[in-house]
């Protein structure tokens, strides 16, 4: 089974950046990697993703300041954040999702993500 393993987070200020890494324990290939987000009292949303051909999708929240890439050789993915504001304080998660056999939807443990002065 992929694990995801990730990096980052912490408190920043308001206007701040961070970076969040999340490296899978194996390539799988096909697959979309991202970092999904889910703040106290609200649904888990997508931030940002990857696919392994490496089409980007960002929420529209986070489309100006935000950027995902992506290193196939290590099986990894990067989101560094920039302007951070305090409606981007969540915990955020990376996921690996593949939809052809065989299939994978694996998550990480998750990284605390604070904007605050």
């Amino acid at each position: 089974q992929v694990q995801l393993v990730e990096s980052g987070g912490g408190l920043v200020q308001p206007g701040g950046s961070l970076r969040l890494s999340c490296a899978a324990s194996a390539r799988v290939g096909a697959d979309v990697m991202g970092w999904y987000r889910q703040a106290p009292g609200k649904e888990r949303e997508m931030v940002a993703s990857v696919s392994s051909g490496g089409t980007i999708k960002y929420a529209s929240s986070v489309e100006d300041r935000f950027t995902i890439s992506r290193d196939n050789r290590k099986n990894t993915i990067t989101l560094e954040m920039n302007s951070l504001k305090p409606e981007d304080t969540a915990v955020y998660y990376c996921n690996l999702k593949r939809a052809v056999t065989p299939r994978y939807d694996v998550w990480g443990q998750g990284t605390q993500v604070t904007i605050s002065s």
